[in-house]
């Protein structure tokens, strides 16, 4: 990530542009680094993009859940004094931002969700059983994209990395199982938040059926595809997703 981590009380973060704040919501296994296409496009583009690091592998195992990554995410909000908000999130970075949403919507001007958590879990926090042979491994992270080349070295190395720290493992199941106990389907329809879905046709983590249900549940939602795409759009196809993105807030006023 080209852009400078700031750290400010007990938070770090990048704050880049000017204008309405994008909060970009990472993953359980994604880092910042993911959002530098997103990044770049819409702090040029009156806006300005910032990205908390989530305490995801910081906070206590009894508060390694949904619940306290979305009141983490008000905290933050309120020691920034951002009087309003468009909230984007990847993965369990989606589930955190409608379960923030659910809770504090007053803030929230609109929610983007991606690949997103919250309805279909069975995907996260399985498979380690094989966890100290890098090829598994690497398979695991290919299989996130629909091109297997865009998981790099580096990006193998960190999930590697992770899943072999018996300390962060055991969060990453934790939140696994976090996310099924806040599974959104009965809030989705009492949430009015405007959202915008944007979803690879090719995620085999979260399926497109998943998009649907999202998009059949929220009262005011809108759905677009990427075609070969999987589970991380906005860095399989950056330029597609910003495109689509951008429309979508223009039209909305945002």
């Amino acid at each position: 990530m080209e852009h400078t981590l700031k750290k400010e009380g007990d938070y770090s973060f990048v704050e880049v542009g000017e204008g309405t704040p994008i909060i970009i919501l990472h993953g359980l296994m994604g880092g910042l680094s993911n959002f530098e296409g997103v990044t770049n496009f819409f702090s040029k583009n009156g806006y300005k993009v910032v990205l908390p690091e989530l305490p995801i592998y910081t906070m206590s195992l009894l508060k390694t859940n949904v619940k306290s990554f979305a009141k983490f995410l008000k905290d933050f909000i309120d020691f920034k004094g951002y009087k309003e908000v468009i909230l984007l999130g990847n993965s369990l970075g989606g589930h955190i931002g409608l379960y923030h949403t659910k809770l504090f919507s007053e803030k929230v001007k609109a929610l983007v969700i991606t690949g997103s958590s919250g309805l279909y879990e069975s995907a996260m926090g399985s498979g380690y059983t094989k966890r100290s042979d890098y090829e598994v491994i690497k398979k695991k992270a290919q299989d996130v994209f629909y091109d297997p080349e865009v998981a790099t070295k580096e990006i193998v190395d960190e999930v590697y990395a992770t899943v072999n720290d018996r300390n962060k493992l055991i969060k990453t199941l934790a939140i696994a199982k976090s996310a099924i106990r806040h599974n959104m389907a009965k809030d989705l329809p009492k949430m009015h938040t405007p959202t915008c879905i944007i979803w690879g046709k090719n995620d085999n983590v979260t399926p497109p059926n998943v998009a649907e249900e999202f998009n059949e549940l929220l009262p005011d939602s809108e759905l677009f595809w990427i075609d070969k795409c999987g589970h991380a759009a906005m860095m399989e196809h950056p330029d597609t997703f910003n495109k689509i993105l951008h429309s979508w807030l223009t039209k909305r006023g945002f």
